[in-house]
């Protein structure tokens, strides 16, 4: 095996310039940031716009959606849809235009015991991450651009099932298998998946006090020894967005919480 040396900064230096271009310029580029409206999707959103990039946010709430749009430093359309609703998937393709990069990062939360979850729930869940992402390709394929790409969000439940998520676990594991068939059907444009573990991005403010229980429970089984924050989603959605040799993958963003 031959070995590589580097003789100091300056030879590293056309990698850290094409690292700089490829993961973080989307000049030219149109993002589309389906649940753009949601924390996670107006951070990712914002942070393409900072980046370069037109965007598009896409979701439920029009007024969640406008606001997004007001923060963002250039060009952002705003297209309503809901993945429950095929209609509203079809809506959107004849609507969006041309697109570079496409982000899902729509959930729908089916927890509880198997035995009393409703079917209604475990349908929403899997029109979020199984059936939404289907129709979304086949809407919306035809408007991407050469070089483009579709990153959707599993998450940790996939690899460290707990009781009360079977729904949750499956629809993620399913995911993560999803992306690899459209991987191979849509070549060469590129499909991945990132699956977050436990982020605090203020949806758990809703447990009042128990928050804090919650986040030191968590953090006592973490091997980086905290939970995420928005930013380290962010970060590692634009990287495989701007990463023109991965696709087919799933990138676990926990902190190791799957091996705790």
């Amino acid at each position: 095996m031959t070995e590589v040396r580097f003789s100091g900064r300056n030879e590293l230096e056309p990698i850290f310039m094409f690292w700089r271009s490829s993961m973080t310029d989307l000049s030219g580029q149109r993002v589309a940031v389906i649940g753009g409206g949601s924390r996670l999707g107006r951070a990712i959103a914002l942070a393409a716009a900072e980046a370069g990039a037109e965007i598009v946010v896409a979701g439920r709430s029009a007024e969640a959606l406008a606001e997004v749009a007001d923060l963002a430093p250039g060009r952002a359309d705003v297209v309503q849809v809901d993945l429950s609703l095929p209609e509203t998937i079809a809506r959107l393709g004849t609507e969006i235009g041309a697109i570079d990069h496409l982000v899902s990062t729509v959930s729908m939360h089916a927890a509880g015991p198997l035995a009393t979850l409703e079917d209604a729930a475990i349908e929403r869940a899997v029109d979020a991450k199984i059936l939404g992402p289907i129709r979304l390709v086949r809407a919306t394929a035809a408007a991407m651009r050469p070089g483009g790409s579709y990153t959707f969000f599993s998450g940790q439940a996939a690899w460290r099932p707990t009781p009360g998520a079977v729904v949750t676990a499956t629809v993620n594991g399913g995911l993560a298998f999803l992306v690899q068939a459209l991987a191979v059907e849509l070549a060469p444009l590129r499909v991945n998946a990132i699956a977050p573990g436990l982020v605090d991005s203020g949806a758990l403010d809703r447990l009042g006090d128990e928050k804090a229980a919650v986040l030191a429970d968590a953090v006592a089984r973490m091997p980086v020894g905290r939970v995420g924050v928005p930013a380290d989603i962010v970060s590692a959605t634009l990287m495989v967005i701007g990463n023109g040799y991965m696709t087919g993958s799933v990138l676990n963003i926990d902190g190791g919480g799957r091996l705790g």
